[in-house]
């Protein structure tokens, strides 16, 4: 049996936190892999500003293919669409029946965590790693109390890294904007 955790995203771009939260993941919790599962459609993001979910699955591999104990994924691509993580992780028991997987969520994810679709079966089933983003984790978040484990864990030892995807791509000229150039 494999501990495997499952590092969900769009990856619209990659960048040096989703990087160095891979490295410290496998380097410093109970993890024997982390999959970084590039999702070709995520159900609470804008799709019309996704770069081509091939594109952004042979980055994320060119960036990690390096790290130790990682790898990347296409899973989510044969799956219905959009991608919900309940699903995936439904499928990757099917598939996978002997490893046991943990998800992998920043805190702004996991303040929302109510509103994704079947959040409540995710929690039953799987254990949860939480990184910290925008301080909000410990005030906001859904509390919950496994059968005598820890269902879970905020990562609070973990870097903070104060960037984002949606950051970068503000700061990239537009298409119109090179054509003017």
């Amino acid at each position: 049996m494999a501990r495997i955790g499952i590092y969900g995203g769009s990856f619209n771009p990659i960048h040096f936190g989703h990087i160095g939260l891979v490295r410290w993941i496998t380097e410093h919790t109970d993890l024997d892999e982390v999959w970084m599962m590039v999702s070709p459609n995520n159900p609470l993001k804008d799709s019309s500003v996704l770069v081509d979910e091939q594109v952004r699955l042979e980055e994320v591999k060119r960036v990690v293919q390096d790290i130790p104990h990682v790898k990347v994924s296409d899973f989510e691509f044969a799956l219905p669409r959009p991608s919900y993580t309940a699903n995936t992780l439904r499928e990757l028991q099917r598939a996978y029946p002997t490893d046991e997987f943990t998800l992998i969520i920043g805190e702004d994810n996991w303040t929302i965590f109510n509103r994704w679709r079947e959040w409540e079966y995710i929690l039953e089933n799987f254990r949860i790693m939480v990184y910290p983003r925008h301080g909000e984790t410990e005030g906001n978040s859904i509390r919950y109390e496994g059968q005598g484990d820890t269902r879970v864990l905020f990562l609070s030892q973990a870097p903070y890294y104060d960037i984002s995807s949606t950051q970068l791509r503000a700061q990239m000229p537009t298409k119109t904007q090179n054509a003017n150039k």
